[in-house]
């Protein structure tokens, strides 16, 4: 009996085996990876926009009938002034990576081009604080009332970037990769443009435009600070073309005025006889056109008639 208990309890004794892993405990490890992996491919994708629009400033409400513009009259020497639109809805007056200074020396470039015509009497840099958000042609006739202004250069941006993964992302799985391989295509697109109008008439005369487009790599813990300086150069880049621009379309705009005298209407103010080059040069024009319009025609000769 005793030799077959024992018999028993040796079936029983469990043989030498290796010890079972309990499944549980992959989880954690497997968790780590998975999340390491979402991390490389999702959080490292990266976009941002920001601007101020002149159509928002001028016409926050939608509903808000579209004013019709009359035929601007120009009252020579004219007074410019020249503002950035701040951003709609924005409770402070920051533009993103751009600098009140360099606002301010933007200003102070278009203020200089606008300097240079013989027509313009002044200039006055319009303080940020002078317009709020969606105020309207209601908010330049005060910028008129306050300042005297006559035309207005209304500064507008408009700012988008973007971060995406290369195929060198691949080493983002691991640690080390993640901080020394540029594998982020950062790129950022900017555009600036000067609206200018005339207050009384609510006439667009002319815009300029300037654009930038910066391209540049990052790593992905580098990335919001590449995107921050790409974002400031591309604002400089963007501000530069924008000045080059305006001459450009200031030109074009003394040239219009001579061959459509029929789009801007001329006018001087007491006290000013037209002395500038410019303004002298289109009232005499304006006046020959005048008196051809007036001549007889059997009196015109026959050379210079018609055919």
């Amino acid at each position: 009996m005793h030799i077959f208990n024992l018999s028993i309890n040796a079936e029983r004794r469990p043989s030498a085996k290796l010890p079972r892993m309990n499944p549980l405990r992959l989880v954690p490890p497997i968790a780590c990876l998975f999340l390491l992996a979402f991390a490389g491919c999702a959080s490292f994708r990266n976009s941002r926009h920001q601007a101020s629009s002149v159509v928002q400033f001028l016409y926050p409400d939608k509903n808000q009938p579209f004013v019709q513009p009359a035929i601007p009259t120009l009252h020579l020497p004219l007074r410019v002034g020249v503002a950035f639109v701040p951003p709609s809805g924005a409770r402070n007056h920051q533009t993103g990576n751009f600098s009140e200074a360099q606002k301010t020396a933007l200003m102070r470039d278009i203020a200089a081009r606008f300097k240079a015509l013989p027509f313009v009497q002044s200039i006055e840099i319009v303080p940020v604080t002078y317009l709020r958000p969606g105020g309207g042609f209601d908010n330049l006739d005060q910028l008129h009332a306050m300042l005297g202004i006559d035309v207005v250069a209304l500064i507008s941006y408009d700012q988008a970037q973007n971060s995406s993964d290369t195929a060198w992302s691949l080493a983002y799985w691991t640690i080390v990769g993640a901080y020394i391989v540029p594998a982020q295509k950062n790129d950022t697109h900017t555009l600036m443009e000067a609206a200018v109008y005339d207050i009384p008439s609510r006439n667009l005369l002319f815009r300029a435009p300037g654009v930038s487009m910066v391209k540049g790599s990052s790593t992905p813990i580098r990335t919001a600070a590449e995107l921050r300086a790409d974002s400031a150069r591309g604002l400089v880049e963007a501000a530069a073309d924008l000045t080059a621009q305006l001459q450009v379309e200031l030109d074009a705009f003394k040239v219009r005025i001579r061959e459509e005298p029929e789009s801007v209407r001329i006018e001087h103010k007491p006290g000013y006889s037209g002395a500038g080059a410019m303004a002298a040069g289109f009232a005499g024009l304006l006046g020959a056109i005048f008196l051809i319009s007036r001549w007889p025609r059997h009196s015109v000769p026959a050379s210079f008639r018609n055919t």
